[in-house]
């Protein structure tokens, strides 16, 4: 059991327990499930809703799709990224409830689906061969049951199937998942760069018992050219980025793919060392 999907399981099964007792009465639905006619006076209801879970067939359904596949891209991703895909796909879901929501009136939506619709996604991008037992007896590749699953979801989307189940917010937690794992890292790097952008200091700093104005380290421009080991320069400046990254946000934070080109340039550069 990995962290986060272990206190999603918790969370989840709390509030469900105060519901069942009666701790919290079923107009406490209206303060913490996502309507649309008041999503904007309500804003926090685009996060608490996903943990509001008021039959136990529904709890039981999210919460076994959570314990089974969470921890294999928890540990796969670290627990930073993990979460954050998690909360993302969650608000992608309220984002579509929004969008077609109004269909069905002022009815509030919860439960934790859109999420987990979203790691269904994240597993078979990561895994598409990898076996999913159907009703625990026929085994399907996730991709095809993934595959299957989204078009289903998106037909019972435009046939406008309700049945009290948000079908919309299934597709958006498909969808944004799908965008999430795509360009999500480029589009956080857009928006750091855009909001974010780093100032020349003008801050006086004490060293050596005197003020000075600091230093600023100068890069010499790395060459395009090839360098020792098969290493050129465009490689070591995306090792900088990455490292820049790591001292910035831990390791949690780096993508499968930037762990592997590190594992990469590491080996290259024991070789290098070797050789000579």
């Amino acid at each position: 059991m990995s962290p986060w999907v272990k206190r999603l399981l918790i969370a989840n099964l709390a509030v469900w327990g105060l519901f069942a007792l009666g701790i919290l009465p079923r107009g406490a639905i209206e303060w913490l499930g996502f309507a649309v006619p008041t999503s904007f006076l309500r804003p926090w209801t685009a996060v608490t809703y996903m943990f509001v879970h008021v039959g136990f067939g529904h709890l039981f359904t999210n919460m076994l799709v959570l314990f089974f596949f969470g921890p294999p891209l928890e540990n796969h991703w670290g627990s930073r990224f993990f979460l954050k895909f998690y909360l993302a796909c969650g608000l992608g879901g309220a984002a579509f409830h929004l969008l077609l929501g109004s269909l069905i009136g002022p009815v509030p939506m919860i439960g934790a689906s859109g999420a987990i619709f979203g790691l269904l996604l994240a597993f078979a991008m990561n895994w598409p061969d990898a076996k999913i037992y159907l009703y625990f007896l026929f085994p399907v590749p996730a991709k095809w049951f993934v595959g299957i699953l989204g078009a289903f979801t998106l037909f019972a989307t435009v046939q406008g199937g309700g049945g009290g189940v948000a079908h919309w917010a299934h597709l958006g937690g498909l969808v944004t998942g799908f965008l999430y794992l795509r360009f999500g890292e480029r589009i956080g790097r857009g928006l750091k760069r855009g909001f974010f952008k780093e100032k020349p200091s003008h801050v006086r700093v004490e060293r050596g018992g005197r003020a000075e104005a600091p230093r600023r380290e100068r890069r010499e421009p790395r060459p395009s050219s090839r360098r020792a080991g098969g290493v050129d320069g465009d490689a070591l400046d995306e090792v900088d980025r990455i490292l820049d990254k790591i001292r910035e946000s831990g390791m949690d934070s780096l993508t499968p793919k930037e762990r592997a080109f590190l594992d990469e340039m590491s080996r290259r550069y024991q070789k290098t060392t070797r050789t000579h």
